[in-house]
């Protein structure tokens, strides 16, 4: 490839993922997925039998790198690497989701007040046959939350379209007493672990 068509694909929603490529100087295109359930999403999001974090936020990257690979066959587009991505939230052992509606999410945020939870992001970026995986594991620590807390932040709709029911660079921040990770990671996604995969596909950041 010309230094001029060395962009990437980014199959991905997330406003935060396409700030944080610019952030770090990638140019992207948008290849987006389908994400509701109602009209048949791309990618079955469901964990199996046994399944850790781990090996689920892994195998929903691959699986969303690859989906977005044979679109780009189908559709008779310029060959480029393809960014997938996913992150989920564990709390006591347990996947934490999007919450689906303004209760759940506050339910969520009560068993987070005053304790550690973890956010795992992967990042998968493919190219034809080619994948390459990388995964950030973060921890996370809350502050005791009062239900004034809570009702504010469900209020501001903010916590609806993130797992775990926050966001780190927004108003729940101030929520946040420690982390040990990737801020980025918890963002959705780790930029040192993205770079590194970058690097294998000999994208340029400018």
């Amino acid at each position: 490839m010309a230094l001029s068509d060395k962009r990437i694909y980014l199959a991905s929603r997330s406003p935060r993922r396409r700030e944080l490529l610019k952030q770090i100087g990638v140019q992207f295109e948008l290849l987006l997925l389908r994400e509701d359930l109602r009209r048949g999403a791309d990618v079955d999001e469901t964990p199996l039998a046994d399944e850790s974090p781990g090996v689920y936020v892994l195998r929903m990257a691959r699986a969303k790198a690859a989906t977005a690979v044979r679109q780009i066959a189908y559709r008779g587009l310029p060959q480029k690497p393809v960014l997938a991505a996913d992150t989920t939230v564990v709390f006591d052992g347990q996947l934490v989701g999007k919450p689906e509606d303004a209760e759940h999410a506050a339910r969520i945020l009560r068993a987070f007040s005053g304790r550690e939870h973890q956010v795992l992001t992967a990042v998968a970026i493919a190219l034809r046959e080619q994948v390459e995986t990388q995964i950030s594991v973060s921890n996370v620590w809350f502050r005791e939350l009062t239900e004034a807390d809570i009702r504010r932040y469900c209020a501001s709709r903010e916590p609806l379209d993130k797992a775990g029911a926050y966001g780190i660079q927004g108003r729940a921040g101030a929520f946040v007493t420690r982390i040990s990770g990737s801020y980025s990671g918890i963002m959705g996604l780790p930029l040192a672990e993205t770079v590194e995969l970058l690097q294998k596909f000999d994208i340029p950041l400018s």
